[in-house]
């Protein structure tokens, strides 16, 4: 069985990734990060490995696209 403190609330969990709760629940609503449920509370809980991995997809992200417009610029010239 996990051990609750493993997990963090909506309020660590938007303060580790650097975004409001409310994006949060709707990131969770929409897919893009698992959501879990405290078994006597109901609250959403979320796994430090799943908000890593969410920060590494938006960094690539992030990194693809510097590169894209790198590459568009260049190509006007």
């Amino acid at each position: 069985m996990p051990n609750i403190s493993d997990y963090m609330t909506v309020k660590e969990a938007a303060a580790y990734l650097g975004v409001t709760p409310n994006t949060l629940r709707n990131w969770g609503a929409a897919g893009k990060i698992s959501e879990l449920r405290h078994p006597v509370n109901n609250y959403r809980l979320y796994r430090e490995s799943d908000l890593n991995a969410l920060l590494n997809q938006i960094e690539d992200q992030d990194t693809s696209r510097r590169k894209s417009d790198s590459l568009r610029r260049r190509k006007r010239k």
